[in-house]
């Protein structure tokens, strides 16, 4: 098996980038093997890696169809339904609390 080449954090060569990167100039890996690593170092623990992959062997962004523009409108929508009393809570909800803030909040002063 092959390694691929490691890199400092900021010293990768020009013509790679980041799956990040790559969005932001509107490009995608298409299925390209990753061409290198980037190592950004960390107090606590170990490095931290990010994939880096060529800029041009990279293949255009998917576009939105309708079908997944409306999937993600559900999944959102679910997101922010609060499990308790149905309410478009209007944001995400919180996974620590499970429930909207609304609710949280009801549920401490029925506690305390």
């Amino acid at each position: 098996m092959a390694t691929v080449p490691d890199y400092r954090w900021r010293m990768a060569p020009e013509g790679l980038a980041t799956r990040r990167q790559l969005r932001e100039l509107g490009l995608r890996p298409g299925g390209q093997d990753v061409a290198a690593e980037l190592q950004r170092p960390r107090r606590r623990r170990g490095p931290l890696v990010a994939y880096l992959y060529r800029i041009d062997r990279a293949k255009p962004v998917r576009p939105m169809t309708p079908a997944r523009t409306a999937a993600l409108a559900t999944a959102m929508r679910a997101r922010r339904t609060c499990p308790n009393c149905r309410a478009d809570a209007g944001y995400c909800i919180p996974r620590s609390l499970g429930m909207c803030v609304t609710c949280d909040d009801i549920r401490r002063e029925r506690s305390a």
